[in-house]
């Protein structure tokens, strides 16, 4: 499932490319073709990214809401379509000039109202990327709970738009027990990670990729072969499984917790 910088990277390029123009919408595949229908010539407001949540604005009341879910893809194509892929697996195409949104597979493709799309927002956790986000809302959940801080930065109503790699990171960067409860984390320690997933998730935005790796423990200051995954991106613990870790060479440890595989190292983040 794609994290939240990937799903704001695709609003910013949305209401760059069609923001306050005319578009053509179809689902030749069908299942939005009636929402298509209404939709196709209007003009596209703009899109906003919440969490995982991505709205596509046309107007009071029509609001095209996607969440990707664990297998949607959204691409960006200038020019001709590259993918190989028909028809019939096309949810949604929103298209001007020589430029179209290709939408498959998502979790959410659907029409929404304004009222929706506040209640969608007002039931996810703060997102690390917006500025009306503060870390106040999640703080009030994790300062209150039995459940692990692993468990709880997976959580979208804590906080939205994190997922498996930024959370394996962040606790890493702040040698941060990933069984440890919520409500035994320090104020200080929620303020500092907060701090670092804003800076972290906002540089995703920028840069595309996620790198959570400090500067001396880069490939070329360590003399160590970069990373080769399709993810990208330079971490310390995530997918690297078995591996030393770079700080203290102690093999990184994994386990599955709620369904999801969980990276940390043994030794630099063992306080309980």
């Amino acid at each position: 499932m794609p994290e939240g910088h990937v799903i704001h990277r695709l609003a910013n390029g949305l209401t760059d490319w069609f923001g306050g123009q005319a578009v053509r919408v179809t689902s030749p595949q069908g299942r939005f073709a009636d929402e298509a229908a209404l939709l196709d010539g209007s003009v596209l407001s703009g899109a906003e990214a919440y969490g995982k949540h991505l709205f596509i604005d046309f107007g009071p009341d029509r609001i095209v809401h996607v969440h990707l879910g664990l297998i949607g893809k959204l691409w960006l194509i200038d020019g001709e379509p590259t993918s190989p892929a028909g028809p019939e697996t096309l949810r949604l195409r929103i298209a001007r000039d020589q430029r179209s949104a290709e939408l498959r597979g998502p979790q959410w493709c659907r029409l929404i109202t304004d009222e929706a799309r506040d209640a969608i927002i007002a039931a996810a956790g703060d997102d690390p990327i917006r500025d009306d986000s503060t870390g106040e809302k999640a703080w009030a959940k994790i300062s209150r709970s039995g459940r692990s801080i692993a468990s709880l930065l997976m959580d979208q109503s804590v906080t939205a738009g994190v997922g498996n790699i930024y959370r394996a990171e962040v606790l890493f960067r702040h040698r941060v027990n990933p069984f440890k409860e919520g409500r035994t984390i320090s104020r200080r320690t929620w303020n500092a990670m907060w701090a670092d997933l804003v800076l972290l998730m906002r540089d995703g935005v920028t840069e595309g990729r996620i790198d959570s790796v400090r500067d001396e423990h880069l490939p070329e200051a360590m003399g160590r072969a970069p990373r080769v995954d399709r993810h990208g991106g330079e971490v310390y613990v995530y997918r690297r499984a078995g591996q030393p870790c770079l700080v203290c060479a102690t093999p990184v440890r994994t386990q599955v917790l709620e369904g999801r595989n969980l990276y940390w190292c043994p030794r630099c983040q063992r306080r309980r």
